[in-house]
């Protein structure tokens, strides 16, 4: 039995209303308690700020689309090698991690819980097998729907059986959650430039539309009360003008719960193929006036990413401009996939309005509870870029400093240079990086530290410099084990396996199956993971 009692903290605890009182918290096996006996180790933490531990509600981790990143990163992978020692398994690191590393960085952070944000449901399997793999956090993986040619004909025939579908797919894939990444962009990039007109084009062979496609599918999610809703990756990523598509993606989901991915990518003015102007205002007053939604940034962070996506067509775009490395390709039935490498320049006028746009979001939002940190990660740059976000949110004074670097007629087309003087508290801070994506997720045990939490907890020393204060946590505690301390991983774990599930009828497979002899070279019967190698998830989170 594992006992631990902190003590004279500074507790940041939002979702239980809690900004910096200074008093004890317990832990007794792997949960928060009202207080342990006299043998428990106890962790002075005066003069420091203790929070929940981190939960990245979308990053790119696991799959196919990673696993083909890190072999297209070979150079940058061979220069941060990770060696094995007593405690830790050797790796690589980078823009794209090894399994092992990705653990063990998140976790030196004071990252707890991490979702994959896009996977094929074909893929779940090699999903499966890297997240076993990455020790130290809880994770999870949402799978992806938007284009899959099987709910295109349930949706165009208006199938009663759609919703079933879709609980089935979760349970055979062990996925926590829906992502529609450009729902129906594969098959219409295919058949013109990529960039849809209209959320009523209609997708060639199957006749339906890409608003067919999210209001059926998240009217589904919806109704199937699952603990995170759909998550949405819009039309036009990147492209000039997409925030009018970004507006009908929402007006569509309306009065539906919804999470939308990389905003940001999404907040675009101007005409395709002209210069762009931010839009964050007018997105950012509509997601006010709609509670029912959420989002996270994608920030951009200048210097080197690399584009990860199901969205083929951005990849394709970003290869032309940048005439690199490059890797596209499809997965049968289901989705598609692009991967660029990419540097974010200060001094290009696209990117630094990015970078602009991002922060706009952050800084003229009303509600820190709709609004989540994120950068996609590696899509507008590395998780190890988070402290350096954090930063450039509670002080203005190097915001400003950053901003004095960046390409000045872009700044000038966003809000930051009108006085725009807020700094995130760190209760704030708490809300975007922990309480509002665990509560998102539908995580009761997660993001906060009332009795009966998961016993995930980060302690930091409050230094003035927030970057470095938010680089190196004190300790970090997991499950209610000491991981971290002083910067060094003193602890090697698994951490849990995360799955969604919701009830259906059985009899769905009889509609599923015919459908799966027409579109898959898979048998219906080898479809679903049944390797018990995999094991069960750890932890299932059942529909409301």
């Amino acid at each position: 039995m594992t006992e631990i009692r902190i003590t004279g903290g500074a507790i940041h605890d939002p979702a239980n209303e809690v900004d910096g009182e200074v008093r004890d918290l317990c832990l007794r096996d792997g949960r928060i308690v009202d207080d342990v006996g006299a043998q428990a180790r106890t962790i002075d933490a005066r003069g420091m700020v203790v929070m929940p531990g981190g939960v990245d509600i979308h990053a790119h981790i696991a799959g196919p689309k990673v696993t083909a990143a890190r072999r297209l990163l070979s150079d940058d992978r061979r220069d941060d090698p990770i060696d094995r020692t007593e405690l830790l398994r050797s790796g690589t690191g980078g823009l794209v991690p090894s399994t092992f590393a990705t653990g063990y960085r998140y976790s030196l952070l004071g990252y707890t819980t991490v979702v994959e944000a896009a996977a094929p449901p074909l893929a779940a399997r090699h999903v499966l097998a890297e997240l076993r793999d990455t020790p130290m956090i809880d994770k999870a993986f949402l799978i992806l729907m938007g284009n899959n040619q099987v709910l295109f004909e349930l949706i165009r025939d208006g199938s009663a059986h759609l919703r079933d579908a879709i609980a089935w797919w979760l349970q055979a894939t062990g996925g926590y959650g829906v992502k529609l990444v450009n729902p129906g962009g594969v098959e219409l990039f295919k058949q013109s430039n990529g960039v849809i007109e209209s959320l009523d084009d209609t997708i060639a062979g199957f006749a339906v539309t890409p608003r067919q496609v999210i209001e059926a599918i998240g009217s589904a999610v919806d109704g199937l009360g699952l603990p995170h809703p759909v998550h949405v990756h819009a039309n036009n990523l990147g492209v000039a003008g997409n925030a009018a598509t970004t507006l009908d993606t929402m007006r569509t989901l309306d009065g539906r719960q919804a999470h939308f991915a990389h905003l940001q990518f999404h907040s675009y003015g101007g005409e395709p193929g002209g210069p762009m102007r931010s839009r964050a205002p007018e997105l950012l007053e509509h997601l006010a006036a709609h509670p029912e939604f959420t989002v996270d940034v994608g920030q951009v962070m200048f210097g080197d990413a690399v584009t990860t996506t199901a969205d083929a067509h951005v990849s394709t775009v970003l290869r032309d401009l940048d005439g690199g490395k490059w890797l596209n390709h499809d997965t049968e039935v289901e989705t598609g996939c692009g991967i660029v490498p990419y540097t974010y320049q200060a001094g290009n006028y696209v990117h630094a309005l990015q970078w602009g746009i991002g922060l706009e979001l952050f800084l003229l939002g009303g509600d820190p509870w709709q609004v989540m940190l994120s950068t996609d990660h590696p899509n507008g740059g590395s998780f190890l870029s988070y402290p350096k976000l954090i930063r450039l949110l509670m002080d203005r004074g190097y915001r400003e400093d950053q901003l004095g670097r960046a390409n000045r007629r872009a700044i000038r087309r966003t809000a930051l240079l009108d006085d725009l003087d807020r700094e995130y508290t760190l209760n704030e801070i708490a809300i975007i990086t922990r309480a509002a994506p665990a509560r998102r997720l539908g995580l009761r045990d997660k993001g906060h530290l009332g009795v009966g939490a998961d016993a995930d907890v980060t302690i930091y020393h409050d230094r003035e410099d927030r970057e470095e204060m938010f680089s190196t946590p004190r300790y970090v505690i997991q499950g209610g084990e000491l991981l971290v301390e002083d910067g060094d991983l003193r602890r090697v774990q698994d951490g849990l396996l995360l799955s969604g599930r919701a009830p259906f009828d059985p009899a769905v497979a009889e509609v599923l199956e015919p459908l799966f002899g027409e579109r898959y070279t898979v048998a219906f019967d080898h479809y679903p993971v049944r390797d018990p190698a995999l094991r069960e998830p750890a932890r299932t989170v059942e529909a409301s």
